[in-house]
């Protein structure tokens, strides 16, 4: 296409740009003498129905875009296909994106976010009184009309996944949009109207006053914030951002689409209101402005899984009794397979007349659940709040407390990936980091300690795990609560408390469910990249072996693993090496039906555990996991 010098009667000037779907040209049309933007899609492969879906939506943004002739909208002049491509002729637009702006790390006054906010409010109104939901906006599909920002007018563009009210494409049942702007309702794919394209403005005003999103991560995570937590909100991160707009936000990113603004132009005319009632209206931000940042994440992981009281462990007889076990593992560092193989050095515990109520025995000494890598604190020094501007009285400088430093840690340790991070703020405010991460997971977390200026001091206590267990880690925390939360945990041992086991010894995990009640799964999953079902296990070939799925009550105690009647245990055996259990407990359960199998691959278990635990997080259930290291040697 590079080659290419006409399309239709379109002469081809330069490439503009190149997306997932296509490449953008600078075009001229020689019949009126005008610049134009072509927009092309290549129609190869037209029997494939990713592609039929590709070329539906080209279609339909040029139908959505050409029935509307605003100033704020970027025109569309023509469609037309040829034997290879489909492209769509709109107005050229000689302005940067929104997005390039925001990604140079451009800053914006508040004058200049309220005439973005106008010009995007004023066009979507038009487009919903004519029955068009665009459902993607975000900065990049917004153009500012002329590089002279002080000038420039914003026009949204790209409508190709716009919702038109008499349309019968995209209905609910599908997915669809940018997932850091997306509504609730878009990742419920329920059917969307106008409230969805108010909540995605209210995530855009949200950054063009902090200058980050409301929520970061991975399409899991993101959507699990979006329908369950709130963000801190923008006065909170940002010296610069007026108090009185947070709730202007608040209301357009409110989750129930009838808690929002009804309409577009409803929420512009409430944004100017609460901007001009703000003792801070319209002055920029000095040039040495620092904004804090502190967002609260939807979950974070548990820091340090509760030492708890061991009980008498039910006898495991031919009759599955593990009924009434709730467990929560977090393991990790056992290059272990299991083998199960009778011990006739370990007595059999005494069986309990119940497995709900088990007769407690003293605690033992509380360990902590990953292994701490020897690392100095990292020091970062707090950094001062500069007055908003010489014209405004200047604010006093907030006192930064513990909990404030607890949230800033709350969403730093949310966001990383590859790890499962928790603990807590003391009243010196030093941050203590307990749990596992992945390689490099410390760096980035100093680094953006750093950047946002944190305050305090950090003591990192959290365990090297290998990349293999990466999805299991990211998994976990999705599900696990905040740092420094007091929410419900799953507390994860093994018997004495021990992280290394030496070949022969038994793999016996020891938990105590959380203050709900709930369902099990504890998983071992072993470096190679196999896991293995502690609980609940399949029947083995003799019918022998088989857990009934059941339900614990809140804090029951949980020991598995111990050698019984008819189950000898599992055993540490080669390879050996750094392996993790990881265990979840859920108010109702993960799987319908048992696993085919009690060993299987990694890849495959963690990404139906992933599918289970959003099936019933999104069906309003709880969930919490934790995992534990544990080092597999050799005798």
């Amino acid at each position: 296409m590079d080659t290419v010098e006409t399309l239709g009667k379109y002469e081809i000037k330069r490439t503009l740009g190149r997306g997932a779907m296509g490449v953008v040209y600078e075009g001229w049309d020689p019949s009126i003498q005008r610049h134009v933007a072509i927009k092309t899609v290549p129609l190869t492969d037209v029997d494939d129905p990713e592609t039929q879906e590709q070329i539906a939506r080209f279609r339909r943004e040029a139908q959505a875009a050409g029935r509307l002739t605003h100033e704020n909208i970027v025109p569309v002049y023509d469609y037309g296909e040829t034997a290879n491509v489909a492209y769509i002729v709109m107005e050229y637009v000689e302005g940067p994106t929104l997005d390039s702006l925001m990604k140079n790390q451009e800053r914006f006054g508040l004058p200049e976010i309220l005439r973005i906010m106008k010009d995007l409010l004023a066009g979507l109104e038009f487009s919903h009184e004519r029955g068009v939901v665009h459902r993607d906006i975000k900065p990049a599909n917004l153009m500012l009309t002329s590089n002279d920002r002080a000038k420039s007018r914003v026009k949204i563009a790209d409508f190709g996944i716009a919702r038109i009210e008499s349309s019968s494409m995209t209905q609910a049942g599908t997915m669809i949009g940018t997932p850091t702007y997306m509504s609730p309702e878009q990742f419920m794919a329920e059917t969307v109207d106008s409230r969805t394209d108010i909540y995605s403005s209210g995530v855009l005003l949200y950054q063009l006053l902090t200058g980050e999103r409301p929520y970061e991560g991975g399409l899991s995570a993101i959507m699990h914030k979006v329908l369950h937590t709130e963000p801190l909100w923008p006065s909170q991160l940002s010296v610069t951002s007026p108090p009185a707009l947070d709730a202007v936000v608040k209301k357009a990113m409110a989750k129930r689409p009838n808690e929002r603004f009804a309409t577009a132009a409803a929420f512009s005319e409430a944004l100017i209101a609460a901007a001009s009632a703000s003792a801070a209206v319209v002055s920029p931000p000095p040039e040495d402005a620092t904004i804090i940042e502190s967002r609260r994440p939807v979950a974070g992981p548990v820091a340090q899984p509760v030492s708890v009281p061991v009980a008498t462990p039910p006898k495991r007889s031919m009759t599955p009794i593990l009924a009434g076990v709730v467990v929560v593992l977090l393991a990790g560092a056992g290059g272990a397979f299991f083998l199960l193989r009778p011990s006739a050095d370990v007595p059999r515990p005494t069986p309990s007349p119940t497995v709900t109520t088990p007769a407690p025995i003293p605690a033992p000494a509380p360990a902590p659940v990953a292994k701490p890598e020897p690392v100095p604190p990292a020091t970062v020094a707090p950094v001062p709040v500069v007055p908003r501007n010489e014209a405004v009285a200047p604010a006093a400088k907030p006192a930064v407390s513990p909990a404030m430093i607890s949230d800033m840690f709350a969403q730093i340790t949310a966001t990383q990936r590859c790890a499962f991070i928790g603990g807590s703020v003391g009243n010196n405010s030093e941050a203590v980091l307990t749990g596992i991460a992945g390689p490099g997971a410390r760096d980035d977390i100093r680094q953006t300690i750093a950047s946002h200026a944190v305050p305090g001091t950090m003591q990192w206590n959290v365990a090297n795990a290998d990349t293999v267990f990466c999805p299991a880690l990211t998994l976990l925390q999705s599900i696990a609560p905040p740092f420094g939360s007091a929410d419900p945990v799953l507390a994860l041992t093994l018997a004495d408390n021990r992280t290394t086991l030496h070949d022969g010894d038994h793999i016996r995990p020891r938990l105590t469910m959380p203050n709900f009640v709930g369902y099990l799964r504890v998983d071992y999953i072993a470096h190679d990249g196999t896991v293995q079902h502690l609980y609940p296990q399949v029947a083995d070939s003799s019918g022998a072996v088989a857990d009934k799925v059941h339900e614990f009550v809140p804090g029951q105690k949980v020991s598995l693993g111990d050698p019984s009647a008819g189950q000898p245990g599992w055993e540490v055996a080669p390879p050996f090496g750094t392996d993790m259990i990881i265990a979840v407990a859920s108010s109702r359960p993960l799987f319908t039906r048992p696993r085919s199998t009690n060993v299987e691959t990694a890849a495959t278990y963690l990404r139906d555990l992933d599918a289970a635990v959003h099936a019933v997080r999104d069906g309003g259930g709880t969930l919490v996991g934790n995992a534990l290291l544990v080092d597999a040697l050799a005798k």
